[in-house]
């Protein structure tokens, strides 16, 4: 059974956000006895371009104030996403970033300028022998991965479990998570430019009035997704057994680092923080969670809000919690202590 450290707070006020995440991580250090390394980097999410209900820059202020006051070098650390967005290419996503606040430490994005920095965890799971992660976490043996809990269209919920797996995966992990890996080609949007070609590097993709991807040769890189100036080139965001999936790359990003865990319950929305657009919260706010242990931290903030909204949102959700007890990853027993 793994500890999940709680402070309850009914609003969204960043200040107390950072407050409140500052003195769960120092009792959680103190009484798991962690020994914290010289470099712990904090994965965090920016926020889409039009997205409102984010964790702010400012609520990470007393996480960084608790890092350096040990003389830990810090940093954030975020990999680039799959869609067409203000995240899909390193230069865009500082961009936002510093739009959006996140100026207090140096930003690293993991996977390099379009996703194409990867390095692969051997994991011999249901659905993947290895997963493929931004290169940059290679680096290091801890970091403070945080998350936002909220809900999302496939995965149920975004949480730990999600930020592990679709945030430290490379643009190529992410494209494996969402299955079916050969992006379509819409040809009444094409232009036939080429660009495409000049990022594929298995030769998987011909041009001639419109570009034609062999899915034989396709790996799923997902670059040609990135390059394309008219977004003529999409994935299937169906895929098959996505949430199963997410279970084994949170796996993989987890294993052999002593990482730590915070999640954020409050602006409880439908959709997660990569639409760009304002969604209202569908549940009150709860306050702020943290363990050693992704699974747990999960399941508690998924048993709390049910609990509290009185119904059971979010539940597609516990596919990937069930999928994690599977294949031995987390401890999904928990004890939670209120400070």
């Amino acid at each position: 059974m793994k500890n999940v450290y709680f402070k309850r707070y009914e609003g969204n006020d960043p200040e107390i956000l950072s407050q409140l995440a500052q003195v769960l991580f120092e009792h959680m250090v103190e009484v798991e006895g962690v020994t914290l390394e010289k470099q712990v980097p904090i994965k965090v999410h920016f926020g889409e371009k039009g997205n409102v209900t984010y964790v702010p820059a400012e609520s990470y202020n007393g996480l960084i104030a608790s890092l350096k006051k040990r003389g830990i070098e810090t940093s954030y650390i975020e990999t680039n996403v799959l869609y067409r967005g203000s995240r899909t290419t390193r230069d865009n996503h500082l961009k936002l970033a510093e739009d959006h606040g996140f100026t207090q430490i140096p930003i690293t994005i993991a996977d390099g300028e379009m996703g194409e920095s990867v390095y692969e965890v051997k994991i011999d799971k249901t659905y993947f022998e290895s997963v493929k992660l931004g290169a940059a976490f290679e680096d290091y043996k801890q970091i403070l991965v945080t998350a936002h809990f909220k809900g999302h269209g496939t995965a149920g919920f975004g949480g730990a479990l999600k930020q592990l797996a679709m945030g430290f995966a490379s643009r190529s992990g992410k494209m494996a998570q969402h299955s079916k890996q050969t992006p379509k080609v819409n040809i009444a949007k094409c232009t036939a430019c080429g660009l495409c070609l000049t990022k594929c590097d298995v030769e998987a993709i011909k041009v001639n009035d419109f570009a034609v991807i062999d899915a034989s040769k396709c790996v799923g890189c997902a670059g040609c997704i990135a390059i394309c100036p008219v977004g003529a080139i999409t994935n299937d965001w169906g895929g098959e057994n996505f949430k199963e999936k997410v279970a084994e790359y949170a796996y993989g990003a987890d294993l052999n680092k002593n990482n730590l865990y915070i999640n954020f319950l409050m602006n409880i929305t439908k959709e997660c923080d990569c639409m760009g657009q304002h969604y209202d919260p569908i549940a009150n706010h709860i306050g702020v969670f943290a363990s050693m242990d992704p699974v747990a931290l999960d399941t508690a903030c998924l048993d709390i809000l049910q609990k509290e909204h009185g119904t059971p949102l979010f539940e597609s959700g516990r596919v990937t919690l069930n999928h994690a007890k599977k294949i031995s990853f987390g401890d999904a027993d928990y004890q939670l202590i209120e400070l």
